[in-house]
């Protein structure tokens, strides 16, 4: 009787230590996962800023003149972007959404070239991927060979200031983020950066996403940062059943 007496309490220890585990890893996985969604909020929220600024620009740019019913929709599409765009950033709760947010920052561009060239008699735009290197530049208006650091050589889509600093050899203007200590181009800062991409240039053509998907995995840093990950799930695995045991017999007297 004593045996079993004594197996039921091992058990149910077995249980209390699972549960505890459980709760101890899925913490430190929701103090995770806002670590990693708060510098993309606030790299939406700036993006969110400077189409707001270029619309500022458009509507002093349109002052005194008269806008039709095509350059009223236009504007207007523009407009609701950017109000759009604001709310799907407050509405952020993980890196990932993101991506619906510069959907809508990029449709918003458009929107506004189309206004421009409407005002200024001239066909409407044919619709880019926007600039590789900032996707804030706005459209791109050609495709220039570009290697990044370590990387293979790849057309990617440049603004016009872009493409020509690219042709003459010099640093593109390049968008980049906060890791850690360091500032680095967008496509460094790690797979939680990657619907920030997919959203800009996720509706045109056959990009290639291969190449983009080596930029944001890192190459073999990508492996690194995978491995990494795996043992810092082990870590936390091991950690949350340690923490277990010992709130466990923290009741008990040695």
């Amino acid at each position: 009787m004593t045996g079993m007496v004594l197996l039921l309490v091992l058990l149910g220890g077995l249980v209390a230590v699972a549960v505890l585990a459980g709760q101890s890893a899925k913490n430190r996985q929701l103090a995770k996962a806002e670590a990693e969604l708060e510098p993309v909020k606030k790299l939406a929220e700036e993006d969110v800023t400077a189409l707001g600024v270029e619309l500022q620009e458009l509507d002093i740019d349109m002052a005194g003149k008269d806008l039709g019913a095509g350059e009223n929709a236009d504007y207007q599409r523009a407009l609701d972007a950017y109000e759009s765009s604001k709310s799907a950033v407050t509405r952020m709760s993980k890196p990932d959404d993101i991506r619906h947010v510069t959907e809508i920052l990029e449709d918003g561009r458009y929107a506004m070239a189309c206004v421009r060239a409407r005002v200024d008699g001239l066909p409407l735009p044919t619709r880019r991927p926007p600039c590789f290197f900032d996707p804030r530049h706005g459209m791109s208006v050609a495709d220039v060979p570009y290697t990044p650091p370590g990387g293979t050589q790849r057309d990617v889509p440049a603004c016009q200031l872009d493409a020509e600093r690219v042709r003459a050899g010099a640093e593109p203007d390049i968008r980049k983020v906060m890791v850690g200590s360091r500032r680095v181009p967008y496509w460094q800062g790690g797979r939680a950066y990657q619907p920030y991409a997919q959203g800009y240039f996720g509706g045109f053509g056959p990009m290639d996403w291969m190449f983009m998907g080596m930029l944001f995995s890192g190459g073999f840093d990508g492996l690194g940062e995978g491995i990494g990950a795996i043992g810092e799930g082990i870590g936390d695995m091991f950690g949350g059943i340690g923490d277990g045991i010992g709130d466990m017999f923290d009741g008990f007297d040695f």
